[in-house]
């Protein structure tokens, strides 16, 4: 074998032992809040910071897994163009929501303190958003799904004690409960935020 191809070999081994590593929850954490900070403390207009946060939330949330979640058990009476539709609409819904919120913020600075292995699957992720002169400190723990060590995802904020996957739950079971189970609404509702 020649001394390329021997070269050749090592790097190709080397690049695929990088890419199987697990990433530490807390690690991966610490760089999406920074990746996050970096485009909040620039100066470009709005809409901009939230195309890129965009980016990152695609890239670290399961944002399916969310979004079924979300549904709860109405998802179990949805056909397989209905869950197609569904994801689609959510995905939207999330980014816009996600990304919006988020672009209020300047330069915010989070502290990831510890984390706690629940099994497998999930790891709780502690951290402390910084206070300032214009709003107090918050305690964010982070829900991270880690059946794949090497490319964990965010499944929930947990903002001071409140699950945002939870209230999100909560929120369109309300409406579905108040439209008889008609998912057609939710995915109306979906629609028009998105839209606005």
């Amino acid at each position: 074998m020649s001394i390329k191809k021997v070269f050749a070999l090592i790097i190709l081994f080397s690049l695929n032992f990088i890419s199987i590593q697990a990433i530490e929850p807390d690690v991966f954490v610490q760089s999406t809040v920074n990746r996050a900070s970096q485009i909040l403390s620039e100066n470009i207009p709005k809409k901009d910071k939230m195309d890129k946060l965009e980016i990152i939330a695609k890239e670290t949330v399961d944002i399916r897994g969310i979004g079924f979640y979300s549904l709860g058990s109405a998802r179990k009476a949805l056909n397989e163009n209905q869950k197609k539709k569904y994801s689609e609409l959510f995905e939207k819904y999330f980014l816009k929501s996600f990304s919006s919120r988020l672009a209020e913020y300047t330069n915010p600075e989070i502290e990831v303190n510890n984390k706690e292995v629940l099994n497998k699957n999930y790891t709780i992720v502690n951290s402390l958003l910084l206070g300032t002169s214009e709003r107090p400190e918050v305690q964010i723990d982070w829900r991270i799904y880690t059946k794949d060590p090497s490319n964990p995802l965010i499944r929930d904020l947990i903002i001071e004690g409140l699950s945002l996957a939870r209230t999100q739950k909560e929120e369109f079971s309300s409406i579905l409960n108040s439209n008889d189970g008609d998912i057609s609404v939710l995915f109306k509702t979906l629609e028009n935020f998105s839209k606005n």
